[in-house]
């Protein structure tokens, strides 16, 4: 799925301000590069002569950020290096620990959006690449996903 797409989703389930965007993306590196008019111009149509795409090191830092906005930080915990190349995968992981999703949940939520995933599926999404039940998550299952932990975060 586009990046952009992902971050456009997010900040939509979450009615983030474009300058609360770049404070999520700072708590994980405050010397990142990144201010409000860039969210902006990730945030327009591609069309749009203004429009920028929002890369994988940007989106990383979003996802990481989420987490520790959504839960707080473990300062127990060294951080961990941002991801270089974010998939959807990484993105289904990344949502799921910042919303403390469990299975159960994580089923009602594809369900939601009128998507069921029988758990050896789910279970697959989540493996390592290299296993050899793993599973790439394809852009319609995570605009799935999106759509029902939308629906769960703002209310249907």
């Amino acid at each position: 799925m586009i990046t952009n797409d992902v971050l456009r989703s997010i900040r939509y389930m979450l009615d983030l301000s474009d300058q609360r965007v770049v404070e999520i993306v700072h708590l994980v590196d405050p010397a990142f590069a990144l201010d409000k008019a860039d969210v902006q111009a990730f945030l327009r149509r591609e069309d749009d002569p203004e429009y920028a795409d929002c890369s994988d090191a940007v989106l990383a830092r979003f996802l990481d950020g989420l987490v520790i906005y959504c839960r707080g930080r473990d300062d127990s915990r060294p951080p961990r290096p941002p991801e270089t190349r974010v998939t959807n995968n990484v993105v289904l992981k990344k949502l799921r620990v910042a919303f403390e999703l469990k299975d159960v949940d994580m089923h009602a939520v594809f369900e939601s959006a009128g998507w069921p995933v029988s758990k050896p599926e789910l279970t697959a999404l989540f493996r390592q690449p290299g296993h050899p039940n793993y599973r790439p998550c394809g852009d319609q299952l995570l605009r799935n996903f999106l759509k029902g932990l939308t629906l769960r975060v703002r209310g249907a």
